[in-house]
């Protein structure tokens, strides 16, 4: 499959770069800055550009098949507004040229995955630090409900930096659940199913162990 890839060089994003690349996709990577990406192959292209600039984007889904989300934020403690605006430009681009299948992830703490992360994500780490983040992935997971796109969003739980293969779980039926963590390699492995299968399609599922 060719696959769009927004957020490659990030902690995740990484993974799904060499991950997609093991399994065979073509993959297209935009970013703004190509040197952070330090992957070379065949079936893989670097661009150059801002998940905020409408033509950068249209240009990066030119004859792709399917988008990966994966943007993160530094924006701890600011008003962040980046994840609504780049997802309402995307999902216009990807209606205008064509492009059916989003995966985007978001994470534990956006909608009523809220309050199952566990003690210390939910009372220290969440009203601290990743508020207002996810005050702007409830406005992007809105959007990306109301577009027309086949999509499913993916909230998964505190990474760590452990290994592929972990005992995963995927609820979206949250009562009285707790997931309170996910490697970022079994987070890209996840996301990657999603490419190719309805499972989790027009569903937002919480990751993790």
């Amino acid at each position: 499959m060719k696959i769009l890839i927004l957020g490659g060089s990030g902690s995740v994003g990484k993974h799904l770069v060499e991950q997609a690349l093991e399994l065979g996709h073509e993959v297209v990577v935009l970013v703004r800055s190509p040197g952070k990406l330090n992957i070379q192959h065949k079936n893989l292209r670097v661009l150059a550009g801002n998940a905020l600039d409408p033509d950068a984007v249209a240009a990066a889904l030119a004859g792709q098949e399917a988008v990966v989300y994966a943007i993160g934020s530094d924006g701890v403690g600011k008003e962040v507004t980046l994840f609504s605006e780049s997802t309402r430009i995307l999902i216009f681009a990807m209606e205008e040229h064509g492009v059916g299948r989003l995966v985007a992830i978001t994470g534990i703490g956006a909608g009523d995955s809220k309050g199952h992360g566990g003690w210390i994500y939910e009372w220290l780490i969440y009203p601290l630090f990743t508020k207002k983040i996810y005050a702007d992935k409830d406005r992007q997971e809105e959007l990306i409900r109301k577009s027309d796109l086949d999509w499913v969003i993916v909230r998964p739980a505190a990474f760590t930096n452990g290994p592929l293969g972990g005992k995963l779980r995927a609820l979206t039926e949250l009562e009285g659940m707790t997931i309170s963590s996910i490697s970022r390699a079994d987070t890209a492995a996840f996301v990657l199913d999603q490419l190719e299968s309805d499972r989790w399609l027009k569903k937002s599922p919480l990751v993790g162990y």
